[in-house]
C-alpha cells in the first residue's frame, strides 16, 4: 500500500466522503478545509459520516491551506468549481513533482487544472453520488450513483488504475473510462437540469416531476448536448440521464429518461441539489458561472444560441442576489423563453 499521504483538498461533501472512506481502508489522507471549525472537528472528535448509506465516524489529520507542510503527490480538488482557480493557487506549491491532481468536482474544471499545471499533471473524475455539508464535522452520504475516472487524453495508466481502486472504496462500481469527457459533459447536462429544479423550493424529483415545465427542462438537455457535439465530445448516460434522447430532442425519449431521473432522486436522502442548499440554507454564491455560465460563454463563441441556458444564469443570479425568491413561477419564465 502506497503510504505517501493522499491529499484532500476541500473537505465539503465530496471531499468528505472520499477522505473518510480512503483513510477508514487504511490509506494515510490529510485532510484541507478553510472552515477552521471544521478541521478542528476532523482532527479532534472525527467526520462523522451520516445517512442511509452508512453511518461511521473517522478521525483524519487536518489543516487549513496557511497550517499546510510539504508536498504531495496526489492530490485530489473537491473545491466548488467557481473556487478552483483560488484553491489552485494554495495548492500548486504543496504539488510534488511529478504528481497529478484528480479533479473531483462539478464542471468542467479539468480545463482550468489543466491549463494551471499541465495536462500531464491532470487526471479527470466524474463523481454523482448524493452528499452534503451539514455542519462542522458532519457530512450527510444520501446515496450511492455513477462515479468515474480517466485520463484527459483517453490512455488507461498506471494512475488511472490507482484512483480507481481508492474509488471502489466509495463506490463500488466506480468505473475506469476512456472517455471522461463524455462523463463530465453528460453531467454538465444532468446538472443544467438540477439548477433547474434549485430555482424552486421543491425538492429534485418534485420539480422534475412538473408535466408544464417538461418543455423548460428538455430545452436546458437540448442547448447542453448540441454544445458537447460541437466540441466533438460524445456524451456518456448515467443515472436515467440520456444524452442522445436531449441532443435529438426526442419528446418521447427525454420523457423516459427524465422518470428514470425522478425516480433515482426519490430515493436519496439528498432531497435537494446542492445548488439549491447554496441558495436556501447557505445563502451564498453557487456554481452558476463557472459551470452554466461557462456553456453560455461557448455558445456565444460557436455562435449556437442557448437562450434558456443564458436565462436561467440570469434567475439564478437574482435569487443570489435577493431580487427573487425560489419559486415554481421562475421556471415558467424558461417554459416562456
Amino acid at each position: 500500500m502506497n503510504e505517501t499521504p493522499i491529499l484532500i483538498w476541500g473537505a465539503g461533501a465530496i471531499g468528505g466522503i472520499l477522505g473518510a472512506y480512503f483513510a477508514r481502508a487504511g490509506h494515510a489522507v490529510h485532510m484541507v478545509d478553510v472552515v477552521e471549525e471544521h478541521v478542528e472537528a476532523m482532527r479532534t472528535t472525527g467526520l462523522q459520516i451520516e445517512g442511509p448509506v452508512e453511518e461511521f465516524t473517522q478521525v483524519l489529520p487536518a489543516s487549513t491551506p496557511a497550517e499546510l507542510p510539504g508536498q504531495f503527490g496526489r492530490i485530489y480538488l473537491c473545491v466548488k468549481a467557481h473556487h478552483t482557480e483560488a484553491a489552485l493557487e494554495m495548492l500548486t506549491p504543496h504539488l510534488a513533482p511529478g504528481g497529478y491532481v484528480v479533479s473531483a468536482q462539478n464542471g468542467l474544471n479539468e480545463k482550468v487544472i489543466a491549463a494551471r499545471i499541465g495536462a500531464e499533471n491532470t487526471v479527470g473524475c466524474f463523481v454523482n453520488y448524493g452528499a452534503d455539508w451539514l455542519e462542522p464535522g458532519r457530512i450527510l452520504f444520501g446515496n450511492r450513483a455513477a462515479v468515474a475516472v480517466g485520463e484527459l487524453d483517453g490512455r488507461m495508466s498506471d494512475r488511472v488504475a490507482e484512483v480507481h481502486e481508492l474509488l471502489q472504496l466509495v463506490e463500488p462500481e466506480a468505473v475506469a473510462t476512456d472517455n471522461i469527457w463524455g462523463y463530465l459533459w453528460g453531467k454538465m447536462g444532468y446538472g443544467a437540469l438540477l439548477f433547474c429544479t434549485a430555482l424552486t423550493p421543491d425538492s429534485m424529483s418534485d420539480a422534475m416531476a412538473r408535466d408544464e415545465h417538461r418543455a423548460a427542462y428538455r430545452a436546458l438537455g437540448h442547448e447542453v448536448m448540441t454544445l458537447a457535439a460541437h466540441e466533438g465530445v460524445s456524451p456518456l448516460g448515467f443515472n436515467g440521464f440520456d444524452p442522445e434522447a436531449f441532443r435529438k430532442n426526442d419528446t418521447a425519449a427525454i420523457d423516459v429518461a427524465m422518470e428514470k431521473m425522478i425516480a433515482h432522486n426519490r430515493k436519496t436522502a439528498k432531497t435537494h441539489s446542492g445548488i439549491w442548499r447554496d441558495l436556501a440554507v447557505r445563502k451564498r454564491k453557487t456554481e452558476v458561472d463557472a459551470q452554466i455560465g461557462v456553456m453560455v460563454e461557448l455558445g456565444r463563441e460557436a455562435g449556437i444560441a442557448v437562450p434558456t441556458l443564458a436565462r436561467m444564469v440570469d434567475l439564478i443570479h437574482d435569487i443570489e442576489n435577493g431580487k427573487r425568491e425560489q419559486s415554481s413561477d421562475l421556471v415558467d419564465l424558461l417554459v416562456a423563453a
